[in-house]
């Protein structure tokens, strides 16, 4: 299901890679004031305007997308949307790799036209990755809040969710605190989904951890302290949980964002979610195109459709939380519906700053492993 930001090899990741279709569209196309170089566009006003860059994006034809998983934030019906709505073929690349592995995968094609035109990746390896994206602005740009966006474009917040814990009901209570899940009910039943030094959702799931135990995102350690116990008490099992591993009951307790485990709700049953009282960590997933797209045009068309009212609201729809939601609110363009079965996100909310992310990652690199060794 959605095993996006999990770790596999990177000769399988090349192997469904080159699936992908070889046929890639010319950077070059010909617009309002003449030719336009689209990988070089930083808005649609080089092409003059979006119906220009629809009609560029449609002559290549083709979309290469990596690590989006069906059923990750709706993504599924997002990709379908594309593909009806402008006639554009999405290839979907392996949907089961890691926020890293997508970065590796720039690097790995480099020049071929199955490459990744388009990244979604969580904050860590966002940061450490700004010299592969190309920047644009989407039309809407107003509409994403400042502190959302870097202020070239090199790369966007699109949604959001909290870190949760799903958990099955028949087999295990439903855990209040951390401090419950270091007890006898929960032996060889928690897993989280991937690993933090590469997956953005287990990332989090150390950042919960931390200020749950008192901590702030200035420092980890206490979340990678939490973890050590949970690994010493035998709770902790080093599986990367998936829909498959919850219906098995291998892992009967997970941390992940709210809107997998409600996804995994609604097809496992037993399966129930829970968000610990106190502090709720939040953290934006990030859109970038790829400096060297392929189908450059398609890329930044992809951009203009994920921060629309209409895609927007398929994240609402997926349980996630678009970045453009105020705006939307504002405009009376919101699914009301869907924001009425998913509820606002409330609580004491932390996300990490840049410089917070940053040094989380540093710390995850040379503490993670021993800590769970």
């Amino acid at each position: 299901m959605f095993k996006k930001r999990y770790l596999v090899g990177v000769a399988v990741f090349a192997a469904a890679a080159i699936t992908l279709s070889a046929c890639s569209g010319t950077s070059t196309t010909s617009g309002s004031s003449g030719d336009v170089d689209a990988k070089t566009a930083t808005s649609a006003s080089a092409f003059g305007g979006v119906d220009g860059l629809v009609t560029a994006a449609k002559a290549e034809g083709q979309l290469n997308v990596i690590a989006l998983p069906d059923n990750w934030a709706n993504y599924g019906e997002i990709k379908a949307l594309f593909e009806k709505k402008y006639s554009i073929t999405v290839n979907s690349a392996s949907p089961d790799i890691s926020s890293a592995e997508e970065i590796k995968a720039a690097d790995n094609l480099k020049g071929q036209d199955t490459a990744p035109d388009v990244f979604d990746l969580g904050t860590a390896v966002t940061l450490a990755s700004t010299k592969y994206f190309a920047p644009y602005q989407v039309a809407n740009w107003a509409d994403v809040p400042a502190d959302n966006k870097e202020s070239t474009g090199l790369y966007v917040n699109d949604y959001t969710g909290s870190m949760s814990i799903g958990y099955d009901s028949k087999s295990v209570p439903a855990p209040t605190s951390l401090d419950d899940l270091l007890g006898s009910d929960y032996k060889g039943a928690v897993a989280l989904n991937g690993d933090p030094t590469q997956a953005g959702a287990a990332f989090a799931a150390v950042g919960l951890a931390t200020v749950q135990s008192g901590g702030t995102l200035d420092d980890f350690t206490p979340g990678i302290s939490f973890f050590n116990k949970l690994n010493k008490a035998g709770n902790f099992i080093p599986v990367d949980a998936t829909e498959a591993t919850i219906a098995s009951g291998e892992t009967k307790v997970v941390f992940d964002w709210s809107y997998n485990n409600l996804a995994v709700s609604a097809k496992v049953d037993g399966w129930k979610v829970t968000t610990l009282p106190g502090a709720a960590y939040t953290s934006y997933y990030n859109q970038a195109i790829s400096k060297d797209a392929p189908h450059p045009a398609a890329a930044r068309l992809w951009q203009e459709f994920i921060f629309s009212p209409e895609a927007q609201n398929l994240f609402i729809k997926g349980g996630a939380y678009p970045v453009t939601l105020a705006a939307m609110n504002t405009a009376g363009t919101t699914d009301k519906t869907a924001l009425d079965v998913i509820g606002n996100l409330d609580g004491d909310l932390v996300t990490p700053t840049t410089e917070q992310a940053t040094a989380a990652s540093t710390l995850l690199a040379s503490k993670w492993a021993a800590a769970i060794g």
